[in-house]
């Protein structure tokens, strides 16, 4: 598209007689409508036009379903948002509640440990008598 309008322009100067353009010959001049015809045969060849066209179509076909959900009541980025930010919380949520379960088992550890040693005796006369005798 771009070597048509600069071919364009530059016939509109040698026409006009305007600036440097007037001097160069008309195949300098028209330079630019043959570049644009080979670059299109290339284009048309290679199948780039035709992907160009089909990503066009497909951009489009995107665009009238999102507004369709939307008409119909259906946000489909913010539902995804919404669901990982809720798949977020969940999960800070179960690490929070890791941590804590872990406090929980570490303090219910040090409750029996402590009622253990509450009813060990501390004297040696208690404890000696707390050991079963060896028969003889």
């Amino acid at each position: 598209m771009w070597f048509v309008v600069l071919g364009v322009l530059l016939i509109a100067l040698k026409l006009a007689d305007i600036g440097f353009v007037a001097a160069w010959s008309w195949w300098w001049v028209l330079s630019p409508l043959a570049a644009a015809a080979v670059w299109w045969s290339y284009a048309d060849s290679s199948g780039l036009t035709k992907k160009r066209e089909m990503d066009k179509l497909e951009e489009k076909k995107r665009e009238r379903r999102r507004k369709n959900m939307e008409a119909l009541g259906i946000n489909r980025d913010r539902q995804k948002t919404e669901e990982a930010a809720l798949r977020a919380r969940r999960a800070a949520a179960q690490r929070v509640e890791g941590e804590r379960d872990k406090q929980r088992q570490h303090n219910e550890q040090v409750i029996k440990d402590s009622v253990f040693d509450s009813q060990a005796s501390s004297s040696f006369g208690e404890a000696q008598s707390a050991k079963p005798k060896a028969k003889s």
